[in-house]
């Protein structure tokens, strides 16, 4: 059962109770189920609201993104219009404006959809704990998590050039439903080839994964339908699917050349 909830009002504060094992909360959207359910490993929550961790701020091209900043405020946000179509496939706008940019990394089922995002943009995580502040790759945090009375901060990225950010999702309904398949990219091109390729994909592996397989198909050539479908079936490489309510696993392993390419043609 809860004992007690801890509102701190810095982040060295919210590190002290981590540290001192009490479990993170920031909108609540992952983890009050969990209580509810009695399934929370800690008596005492922490709550991130008052910890000054909110807030988008641009530099340029270079965005940092609070981790407390909800997913409604990221749809909202002119400065990353880019990610407004991606968030609006995400939950409901009630689950959105509670649900927040770090707990997004810490999905694990349904996953992360924002999370899928950061790896395609190759972001980095804030971290703060009793050792100091580090850095890590969205990817390592989506991999590891991180260490024990540690506390993600921020997540920092570049916001992409116009007409190279793609993303599609697949999913059983418009509102509430988890991904069956989330294609998000950032491909350039100069020629009409391609010369860079960074392809993300949720739903079809237990945490969001880079297709690798996929991107190394599409360098150097057009951004074409057969190509695109090329680059889908080699992408099975990278996935591990899964059943779950929204769809079985062969049922993923199928579709994801048919939304990879819907990623980019439509």
């Amino acid at each position: 059962m809860i004992s007690a909830v801890r509102t701190p009002d810095s982040v060295a504060a919210a590190v002290g109770h981590a540290a001192a094992g009490g479990w993170l909360m920031a909108g609540g959207t992952v983890v009050m189920p969990q209580v509810n359910n009695g399934a929370v490993g800690s008596p005492e929550l922490i709550s991130l609201r008052r910890a000054g961790l909110d807030g988008i701020s641009l530099d340029g091209t270079a965005a940092r993104v609070g981790a407390t900043t909800t997913l409604a405020e990221v749809e909202e946000s002119a400065d990353l219009a880019f990610l407004r179509g991606a968030m609006r496939t995400v939950a409901s706008p009630a689950i959105r404006s509670l649900a927040t940019v770090g707990g997004n990394l810490f999905v694990t089922q349904p996953y992360g959809d924002l999370a899928v995002c950061l790896l395609a943009l190759d972001a980095t995580a804030e971290i703060a704990g009793p050792d100091g502040s580090r850095e890590a790759p969205v990817d390592a945090v989506l991999a590891s998590g991180v260490a024990p009375g540690e506390v993600v901060t921020a997540v920092r990225l570049a916001v992409p050039a116009p007409g190279t950010w793609f993303y599609h999702k697949a999913m059983r309904r418009r509102l509430n439903s988890a991904a069956i398949v989330a294609v998000a990219a950032v491909v350039e091109t100069t020629g009409g080839l391609v010369t860079s390729a960074r392809i993300a994909l949720g739903g079809v592996a237990p945490r969001p994964v880079r297709a690798v397989s996929a991107e190394t198909v599409l360098i150097g050539r057009p951004l074409e339908s057969g190509v695109l479908e090329e680059a889908g079936r080699a992408a099975r490489a990278d996935i591990a699917p899964f059943d779950d309510a929204y769809a079985s696993a062969w049922y993923r392993d199928r579709v994801l050349p048919v939304h990879l390419r819907r990623a980019f043609l439509g």
